[in-house]
């Protein structure tokens, strides 16, 4: 895990961002969905792993709703301290725009708590593209998937096209629980 194409991505002059870090990761892994406001309005979904956030764009936010599949595009991995970071990223900085910590929690890899097991699993999935867990947020809960998906437009190395999918569980809910525009913070609305 790398943060330098974050580092490289921001100047840290302009913008209060926090700048890239590995860290130690802590008693349980977590989990942040901040809300976007750039030049289009969409969700950053981040699961802390190996002292860093791995990250997904998800433009239409996430669902309560199993038959609901969300693009995710995976982007570079955040430092973990972006895990608090609400603010406005000036104009003409990278992701220039408004951001709120829509949810935030922690989680582990699905049907796994104990943190050793948990990240073992945690990685086989990533690696496999088959990404299972478990959230426990204020908002999110319950068993997800992201699922990584062949992009036959995409030149790149590695694909960065995901599904985030919610597993059907006690947690279901056909109500767009994107409605709540709120920070879990600061009461902050976009």
């Amino acid at each position: 895990m790398t943060l330098s194409i974050y580092n490289e991505k921001r100047n840290f002059a302009e913008t209060s961002e926090p700048e890239g870090k590995v860290v130690e990761t802590g008693k349980a892994l977590r989990f942040v969905v901040q809300k976007h406001n750039a030049s289009q309005l969409h969700y950053d979904f981040r699961l802390e792993l190996d002292g860093v956030l791995l990250s997904w764009a998800v433009p239409k936010g996430p669902s309560l709703d199993p038959k609901v599949k969300r693009l995710a595009m995976q982007v570079e991995d955040h430092p973990v301290d972006y895990i608090d970071f609400e603010g406005t990223i000036p104009e003409g900085n990278y992701g220039a725009g408004e951001v709120i910590v829509w949810d935030t929690g922690t989680y582990h890899a699905h049907g796994i708590e104990n943190m050793e097991e948990s990240i073992k699993a945690l990685h086989e999935g990533l690696e496999k593209g088959d990404l299972k867990f478990q959230l426990h947020g204020k908002k999110l809960n319950g068993s997800f998937v992201l699922v990584r998906i062949k992009n036959r437009f995409s030149k790149k190395e590695g694909d960065t096209t995901w599904l985030l999918i919610k597993h059907k569980d006690e947690f279901v809910s056909d109500e767009d629980i994107l409605k709540d525009n709120t920070s879990v913070l600061s009461d902050r609305k976009l």
